[in-house]
């Protein structure tokens, strides 16, 4: 049984009127969930990052400090220990927090009682998503209220203005791409767990052979007679996350008291790049954290408790090189192609953000060796001579649109906007073209940008749409994004994108 739910879609109110920049979704957050902690009605806010999650959750404790304990206000996250996640949802359970602010963690698979309120900050990326979010408030026969708060992002402004696309629209298909060699290998190793292969045997219709030797060097397996065994006293199933084909995570280890050193969290090599290098301050549970010591190659971080008054924001240098193109067709005035890519990211510098004004106070340079993801990416080349005014000028549209295709292409495939990235090239390597490339943020790949190959031209009509609709006079947040600056930026943005849709 579920009782009935309230759904509130609120967006903030416009704060500059010609850049159509809204006030802050996380400060309204914290005003509304405020409201309902404050009199003691149980809810829980979901934030897209976890980041995020740690400032509304110091801005919350702070807001209610005089009236209720401090720990009656949890955050959930990734990252924290399997026995403090289990701590937080019992309290939950019993009615002792009052509040959690949490990722996506507790969207589902975790009983944690009968909450009354959920405030998500912003679209949460999928309808799946959302209604697995607004389900955790309301279970049972009570009646509960659910709170959407738009941000400037384009996504959130598509959603608040088109709330029917939200309610009529069937979830998300769950998509999976099983020849990805990672995802392929894992489900080896739980396959062996459960019964032996056998010499010739396939893994429905893929010869595995190969697969199964290099698991046999890597003594993860062993062969005997004419099987293989798995031969490793973990359990495989332990290891693989259903999030993510990233295996390698970082230790964050708390050194405040030097008599009582202790693992406080985890992060994934990727994440650790912007929210754990040296300097950066780590929120775990409101306490600040500075990063004393990021040792790269042991994958372990050093922290320290610390007071401050801000918070630090990284920069990721994206680089992207087409290993091999297995489609490609023309268009009539672009062409398109789909295949490997090898995308290099490396962290250059980091931002110190105040809290409250979330004002920029100081930066510093981050020292990291480059990561690399090998996976699929779909990109659109065109002539340079298409487009009349300057490189400059080219290169601010190229950028617009890239932001634009960013909240849209993740729209049309129906997936979480973080799993589909965007890269703008005034020069693409493997053609010299200007090029604009969607990438799929698994290692491998997982069919995303495929499906976007498919439907290019439908995207670009949509991405159209929206800086058309858009009420700002010359790009703002909510079209085009902030990277792109001037006067053109968005007439230049539109002339590129009818340029690519003339036929």
């Amino acid at each position: 049984p579920s009782g009935r739910k309230h759904f509130i879609f609120y967006n903030p109110p416009i704060v500059n009127k010609p850049l159509n920049i809204r006030r802050s979704a996380t400060l309204e957050v914290r005003n509304i969930a405020g409201e309902f902690l404050k009199n003691k009605i149980q809810t829980i806010v979901f934030a897209r990052s976890r980041v995020r999650v740690e400032i509304i959750l110091t801005y919350l404790q702070e807001l209610v400090k005089n009236q209720l304990q401090n720990k009656s206000i949890q955050g959930y996250r990734g990252g924290y220990l399997p026995k403090q996640r289990r701590e937080i949802e019992r309290g939950l359970r019993e009615g002792s927090i009052y509040g959690v602010v949490s990722t996506n963690a507790l969207e589902l698979g975790v009983d944690i009682g009968q909450l009354q309120v959920c405030v998500m900050t912003g679209y949460p990326g999928t309808v799946a998503s959302a209604w697995q979010q607004a389900g955790r408030a309301g279970r049972r026969h009570g009646e509960a209220v659910i709170v959407m708060i738009a941000s400037s992002s384009p996504l959130d402004q598509y959603m608040i203005q088109h709330p029917d696309y939200f309610f009529s629209r069937n979830p998300e298909t769950a998509r999976i791409n099983p020849d990805n060699l990672v995802i392929l290998v894992d489900h080896l190793k739980c396959a062996s767990y459960e019964l032996p292969f056998k010499q010739g045997e396939t893994f429905d219709g893929v010869e595995i052979e190969d697969v199964l030797e290099f698991l046999q060097e890597e003594r993860v397996i062993h062969f005997s007679g004419d099987k293989w065994y798995w031969m490793n006293d973990s359990f495989p199933a332990h290891n693989i996350s259903l999030r993510s084909a990233s295996q390698e995570n970082v230790v964050i280890i708390d050194q405040s008291d030097v008599a009582n050193v202790k693992v406080i969290g985890e992060m994934d090599r990727f994440s650790a790049m912007t929210l754990l290098h040296d300097e950066a301050i780590y929120l775990h549970q409101g306490i600040q954290y500075q990063v004393e010591y990021l040792d790269w190659d042991e994958k372990k971080a050093y922290v320290r408790e610390v007071d401050v008054d801000y918070f630090t924001d990284a920069n990721l240098a994206v680089n992207l090189k087409v290993l091999e193109a297995d489609k490609e067709r023309m268009e009539r005035t672009y062409s398109i192609g789909y295949g490997d890519v090898m995308v290099s990211a490396m962290a250059t510098i980091f931002k110190k953000i105040k809290f409250e004004t979330h004002e920029n106070i100081g930066s510093g340079p981050i020292s990291l060796p480059e990561e690399e993801l090998h996976t699929n990416a779909v990109w659109l080349s065109f002539e340079k001579e298409q487009f009349n005014e300057s490189e400059q000028r080219l290169e601010q549209a190229l950028i617009s649109v890239a932001n634009a295709l960013q909240s849209i292409a993740p729209l049309m495939v129906m997936c979480d906007p973080s799993d589909l990235h965007v890269v703008p090239q005034i020069k693409a390597v493997h053609n010299e073209q200007p090029t604009i490339f969607l990438y799929d943020r698994y290692p491998g790949g997982i069919g995303l940008s495929d499906k976007v190959y498919e439907q290019m031209n439908d995207v670009l009509n949509q991405t159209n749409q929206l800086i058309v609709n858009c009420s700002c006079e010359s790009g703002c947040p909510s079209c085009i994004g902030m990277e792109a600056q001037g006067e053109y930026a968005k007439s230049d943005a539109l002339v590129l994108l009818q340029q690519l849709q003339s036929r």
